[in-house]
Parts: structure tokens; C-alpha cells; sequence
């Protein structure tokens, strides 16, 4: 029996199709407008995202302004030539990381900076109390329903981290008290890539699902209690998925 609380296979297909599809784009975006009631299908999958104490301490500013991007893009370039001074011992990796396209800060339709209030109905905030970036960590899957969101609608999404949260405050005239989280380029694509592009370009490979799973304590890698799920973990590692 079908409710509206359970999935069919196709819905089940189609989130895990999201997941394994889903890339931080750099390099494809194309020159097409994302229609305004798409922009706001996304956002509003954004703000659907879990919270600690319900919480939803995130903001979103969007931006199209040309000169805005490129006081952005500029920061991004300067915090990038900061980055590459270390690896000054190692110049085989500099120079792979010099030729690496890290954002599409103008070739995107539009940006999205979010952001994380920690003033937001508190300072009383129910399960912050112990753990305080847990309010953060709430932006962050509102990062992350707003990225599969727009993979499901063939919209890809660039998450430009190379640039300090004080540029960003001062370039977007944000409040002190208000922490940027993310900042987004997004856009149609002219393609998604089979493999992210970082694995791509040689600079990392995936780990395997079995490398980062321990059982019932740090470092233990091995357990009789869970024996059955390692035996499918490793043969996880030998598919290949999208």
C-alpha cells in the first residue's frame, strides 16, 4: 500500500540518482536564465532542512550584481594566491592546483550566500546547548537539501570556499553577529561529469565505504556483531555508482 508518507521505487531511484549525481560544478555552466519559480522551488527545499531546536538559523542573500561578483571573485583570487604560498615545498602539487578551476563566480546564472544566525530565537536554543556549532551545522543541510534540490532539476551548484568569511562580511555588508556559511554558484551546465572533478584531474580519488566505518569504537575496524554488513560494505566498494 502507497501513502504519501513512503516512497516508490521510482522516488527511491530517483533521490539516490540525485546523490550519486551531484557534483561541485566549476567549469560547465552555460548562459541560461534559472526561471524565478525554480529559484524558489530550491530555496524552499533549503529551508526544509533539519535544525537543531527548529532552529533555521540561515539567511539567504541572492546576488546577480556584476560588480558585487567581482569584488567577490577578486577576494576569491587573493585567497587562492594565500593558498598556493603552502604548498611552496611540494611543486608538483602547485602546479596542478594553479591549472584547477575552483569557481564559477561570473560564468553562473546567480550566487547564493548562506548564512547562520546564532542570535535566532535565543539565546535558549533546544539542543545547542552542549553543542553550539550544531547551529551551523543546521546551515549546512540547508546547503545540502538546496544542492540535491537543484540536481533533481538539472541546475548545478558550485561551492566556493577559497575566499575569508571577513571579505565576504564586508563585500555583502553583512552584520558581525551573522557568520557566512556558504557561498553558492549556481546555474544550468552543459553537462554533469561522470566523476567528480577534482578525481578527475588526479588530485584525489574517493575512499572506500570500508576505510571510514568503525564498529562500536574508534579504530576498531573489525567485529563479529557486525560481521554481515562489513561482507556488503566491501562489495559496495567493488560498484561502481553514478
Amino acid at each position: 500500500m502507497h501513502d504519501s508518507y513512503s516512497f516508490s521505487q521510482a522516488e527511491k531511484d530517483g533521490l539516490y540518482k540525485a546523490i550519486f549525481s551531484r557534483r561541485d560544478v566549476r567549469s560547465h555552466f552555460i548562459k541560461k536564465k534559472i526561471p524565478y519559480n525554480l529559484i524558489s522551488k530550491i530555496l524552499n527545499a533549503a529551508h526544509h532542512a533539519p535544525s537543531v531546536g527548529y532552529s533555521q538559523p540561515w539567511n539567504f542573500i541572492l546576488i546577480k550584481d556584476e560588480e558585487i561578483r567581482n569584488q567577490i571573485k577578486n577576494a576569491f583570487i587573493s585567497a587562492r594566491e594565500g593558498s598556493i604560498s603552502m604548498l611552496n615545498s611540494d611543486t608538483y602539487r602547485q602546479e596542478k592546483y594553479q591549472k584547477l578551476k575552483l569557481e564559477g563566480i561570473s560564468e553562473s546564472d546567480i550566487n547564493i550566500c548562506i548564512t547562520y544566525d546564532v542570535t535566532r530565537f535565543g539565546p535558549f536554543v533546544i539542543g545547542r546547548t552542549s553543542i553550539p556549532e550544531t547551529g551551523e551545522y543546521s546551515v549546512c543541510c540547508a546547503v545540502q537539501n538546496l544542492w540535491l534540490a537543484a540536481r533533481a532539476e538539472g541546475i548545478g551548484v558550485g561551492w566556493v570556499s577559497i575566499i575569508t568569511i571577513d571579505d565576504l562580511r564586508k563585500i555583502l555588508s553583512i552584520p558581525y553577529h551573522i557568520k557566512p556559511i556558504a557561498y553558492l554558484c549556481i546555474g544550468y551546465v552543459s553537462n554533469f561529469s561522470d566523476v567528480p572533478d577534482l578525481e578527475k584531474s588526479g588530485w584525489l580519488k574517493r575512499m572506500n565505504l570500508s576505510n571510514v566505518i568503525y564498529y562500536e569504537q574508534w579504530g576498531k575496524a573489525e567485529s563479529e556483531t557486525w560481521s554481515g554488513l562489513k561482507e556488503l560494505i566491501n562489495s559496495v566498494n567493488s560498484k561502481n555508482t553514478i
